[in-house]
């Protein structure tokens, strides 16, 4: 199933449009070896730092990414299935709140991750196109289970984003043009 035939609604928009291909399988495994790549950078002792006040940490944000992956999941599951019951949504706040991640172990939700990751990749793998466009009802919004799982590819590289910007302070600057750099260079000049 291709991402340009799906249907997601508002505030999944962005998340489909951060997988990072059209083809669904392929979104989701490049987006785990994206996260495994980051996941492995992370000292330490910054998995319990958050970058400001009243955010989580990155403790939190991982519980959070296995938790909605979950979410995403069961949602798919449920219309492939074809269960016309609507399902509700969920406060991820709350959610992170009573997940009590200080009590964990770093490694042990790393690995929790990505064995829920292979199953994810696993079940998507096994539908077929008509079961993918199957829609349902979550949170009061039609979706196509096709459209949660490019969420779930999306979602987790939305976050990679967010770790990499304002807890690593690692996204890498747009290069400079030219002009630029020679006024850059011709400001150096004049100060000495």
């Amino acid at each position: 199933m291709k991402k340009s035939n799906i249907k997601a609604p508002g505030h999944f928009k962005n998340y489909v449009a951060k997988a990072s291909d059209e083809d669904l399988s392929k979104a989701l495994k490049n987006s785990t070896k994206r996260f495994k790549k980051l996941l492995d950078k992370i000292p330490g002792k910054k998995v319990n730092y958050a970058y400001a006040e009243g955010k989580w940490t990155i403790k939190q944000l991982l519980q959070h990414i296995i938790d909605a992956e979950r979410v995403f999941v069961l949602r798919a599951l449920w219309f492939g299935r074809k269960d016309a019951s609507p399902l509700p949504g969920f406060d991820e706040n709350n959610w992170a709140f009573h997940a009590k991640v200080d009590d964990r172990k770093w490694k042990d939700m790393v690995q929790e991750f990505f064995e829920l990751r292979a199953s994810t990749e696993r079940f998507f793998a096994s539908l077929s196109d008509d079961v993918l466009k199957t829609e349902g009802s979550a949170n009061n919004h039609l979706v196509s289970v096709a459209a949660l799982g490019f969420v779930s590819a999306g979602h987790v590289e939305h976050h990679i984003d967010i770790i990499e910007e304002r807890y690593l302070h690692s996204k890498k600057e747009k290069p400079e043009d030219e002009k630029s750099k020679k006024v850059k260079s011709a400001d150096k000049k004049s100060k000495k």
